[in-house]
């Protein structure tokens, strides 16, 4: 929405051509340095009382996020964590603490603070306990959304483990057969270290596509696939505003709605935390989210020395890949490989944000008292 004395979305914003998260719409021309993109997302959490380390952790989340390629977990959200803690939904200063505490296991309370701190330290929580006792399981309740599920699981990878991070969310979808928001799109991650190259990851939503994505479209003013979501009244839709009203479908049908069904009682139920539609995702503004999840960190070198997985995994991924290329395809990718190449390339050349994604992002740094041209010096044209 657009108030007075603001100036209309995207004005004075230079535009280009922009192609991540499988869209074409316009974006900036000249990129964005996403070291600026970082401290200006940390100064709009430190104006609502996030204290620093913890604000360049939020920030540090969404900008990996926009590097990897995956805009609808990138930037895109922070005007929705500021609102969040504006309103109190959100606690600023992190208060975790280990509500049972079995060695192995563990369940951490994230007392309703910032989702990306509680999952930070929930992965430091199952990484040190798995290397004392070869597999750990933290379980992890009153917590808040916290972006990406591969942030976690790469940090886990990279310190030795195979990681797994499961959480439920707000509903999107409805039970089988059934025509009632009850189930989140309940995202979970996978990662392992992959030798001398980066880890190998799965990040995925139970859902055919991540609500995220239909909010990303809906901003881009696109269509999106009918297979993607159905309206209110349960007939396939096209129109992103639509589908966010409606509910989102689950991937493979009936087997995406078990499998969400299963990490809500993995992460929800199991933790002590809600559950089904006592979640509130991060699109609500004021409502506790309630949001629990699921860790668990299997330490390598429990199983075998460290060295010898690495040659496996490079064994593994090299034959993966050694098969000819299908016609439409670049190349075969091993899970993660994109994202780690889209990192490398956006980091040298700069990110590119939709129109829409930097007025909003100027609108909240206006609101927080941190001015978008104090960080980014844009020339307007008359």
């Amino acid at each position: 929405m657009q108030n007075a004395g603001e100036q209309p979305a995207g004005a004075g914003i230079p535009r280009g051509p922009h192609a991540t998260d499988g869209g074409s719409a316009t974006a900036t021309a000249a990129p964005l340095d996403p070291d600026a993109l970082r401290a200006f997302a940390a100064a709009v959490y430190r104006s609502a009382g996030v204290p620093d380390e913890d604000a360049a952790l939020a920030a540090d989340t969404l900008v990996q996020a926009d590097l990897w390629g995956h805009q609808s977990h990138g930037m895109l959200r922070l005007g929705w964590y500021y609102a969040r803690l504006r309103s109190g939904a959100m606690k600023a200063r992190t208060a975790c603490r280990i509500a049972v505490d079995g060695g192995a296991v563990a369940v951490l309370d994230g007392a309703d603070g910032v989702g990306q701190v509680v999952a930070r330290r929930a992965t430091d929580e199952a990484v040190r306990r798995a290397r004392e006792h070869g597999v750990a399981v933290v379980s992890v309740r009153n917590s808040n959304h916290f972006g990406t599920c591969m942030y976690y699981t790469r940090i886990g990878a990279q310190a030795g483990c195979v990681t797994m991070l499961m959480s439920n969310a707000g509903p999107n979808m409805a039970p089988w057969g059934g025509l009632k928001k009850k189930i989140g799109t309940n995202p979970w991650s996978i990662a392992a270290p992959a030798g001398g190259r980066p880890p190998i990851v799965m990040d995925m939503a139970n859902s055919g596509v991540a609500r995220g994505k239909i909010y990303l479209a809906n901003n881009r003013h696109e269509s999106i696939p009918s297979h993607w979501a159905i309206d209110k009244h349960g007939n396939p839709t096209t129109d992103p505003a639509a589908a966010l009203e409606g509910f989102i479908l689950p991937m493979a049908g009936h087997k995406g709605y078990v499998m969400g069904v299963m990490i809500d009682v993995l992460s929800g139920v199991l933790s002590g935390s809600e559950f089904l539609d006592g979640v509130h995702g991060p699109y609500d503004p004021v409502n506790r989210s309630g949001a629990g999840h699921f860790m668990l960190a299997v330490n390598v070198g429990a199983l075998m020395p460290p060295e010898e997985f690495g040659a496996r995994m490079d064994a593994y991924i090299a034959s993966l890949k050694d098969v000819p290329v299908a016609p439409g395809h670049e190349q075969v990718y091993y899970p993660g490989e994109m994202e780690a190449q889209a990192d490398q390339r956006n980091r040298a050349a700069g990110l590119f944000l939709a129109p829409e994604t930097l007025a909003d992002l100027a609108r909240v740094g206006a609101e927080a008292g941190v001015p978008w041209d104090d960080y980014f010096a844009v020339e307007r044209k008359v």
